[in-house]
C-alpha cells in the first residue's frame, strides 16, 4: 500500500492562497492591528474589520473624549484635557465611533484648530488603546485635511511625537522656531514646558490658494517657555 505523505505548502503556495483572498476582497477589509498571524514570513492581520463613523463631536461626546485624550495624557503623550476646555473648543473637533450598534461608542477624536490665516494645528489626536493599529487615527488625521481645504487654509501643522505617521500622511518636519509665537499658547500648562521634545511638523495643501493676510507675531530667538509664562500672568 502506498503511504501518501502530505506536506506543508511552499512560500509560492501560500502568495497564492493569499492573492485568492485578497480577489474575494479579504485584504480589503483587513487592517494592520497587534492581533496578527504569520505564515511563511508574512503577516495577516486577522481583525475585523471596523464599521465606524466619523462625524463632528457633540456635547454628548465630551466625557468620553476627555477619557481617551487623558488617558494618553498620563503616558506623556499629549495635554491634559479638562471638561471646560472641551466644551469651549468642542467645534473644532470630530470623532469616530463604532456604528450599526444602539449605543455607538466613541474610539477616537481629534481637533483642527485655527492658529492663523494660513494655519490651523492638529491637536488632541487620541484613539482607545484597544482600536489603536486600525488605521482610525489615519481617518481622524484625513478628516482635518478635509476641515482645512473647506475653510480655505493651506497649511496644517502638528506637536507630535509620532514622526513616522504624520509623515506617512504627508507632514515633513520643520524647526519650531518657524512656528508663530501663538502656536506656543498651550505650552504653560505642559510639564516639559521647560525641555520641550515634540517634533514640529507641516504639511502644505497646494490645493489651496495662498491668501493675502497680515503676518503672525513669529516666535522670538531665544525666548524660553517660561518666559512665555510670566507673559500669561
Amino acid at each position: 500500500m502506498r503511504r501518501i505523505i502530505s506536506k506543508p505548502p511552499a512560500n509560492a503556495d501560500v502568495l497564492h492562497m493569499i492573492r485568492a483572498f485578497a480577489s474575494a476582497d479579504f485584504m480589503n477589509h483587513a487592517e494592520i492591528s497587534s492581533d496578527k498571524a504569520t505564515t511563511a514570513g508574512i503577516a495577516v492581520s486577522l481583525a475585523p474589520p471596523l464599521a465606524t463613523r466619523l462625524r463632528p463631536a457633540t456635547l454628548q461626546d465630551v466625557p468620553r473624549m476627555q477619557e481617551i485624550i487623558n488617558s494618553h495624557a498620563e503616558l506623556g503623550r499629549m495635554l491634559f484635557k479638562n471638561l471646560a476646555q472641551l466644551y469651549e473648543n468642542l467645534r473644532d473637533f470630530a470623532v469616530m465611533e463604532i456604528d450599526g450598534s444602539e449605543s455607538p461608542k466613541v474610539i477616537g477624536c481629534c481637533a483642527l484648530t485655527i492658529i492663523w490665516a494660513d494655519l490651523a494645528e492638529v491637536r488632541s489626536l487620541a484613539v482607545d488603546d484597544a482600536y489603536r493599529g486600525r488605521g482610525v487615527g489615519r481617518r481622524l488625521v484625513e478628516w482635518t485635511v478635509d476641515e482645512a481645504r473647506r475653510l480655505g487654509i493651506r497649511r496644517i501643522m502638528s506637536l507630535t511625537y509620532e514622526q513616522s505617521f504624520f509623515a506617512k500622511s504627508g507632514f515633513v518636519v520643520v524647526d519650531k522656531d518657524t512656528l508663530p509665537l501663538k502656536v506656543w499658547s498651550d505650552c504653560v500648562r505642559c510639564p516639559k514646558r521647560d525641555g520641550c521634545d515634540e517634533i514640529a511638523m507641516i504639511r502644505v495643501l497646494e490645493d489651496v490658494p495662498a491668501i493675502e493676510a497680515p503676518a503672525a507675531a513669529p516666535t522670538p530667538k531665544g525666548v524660553s517657555i517660561p518666559v512665555l509664562e510670566m507673559e500669561e500672568d
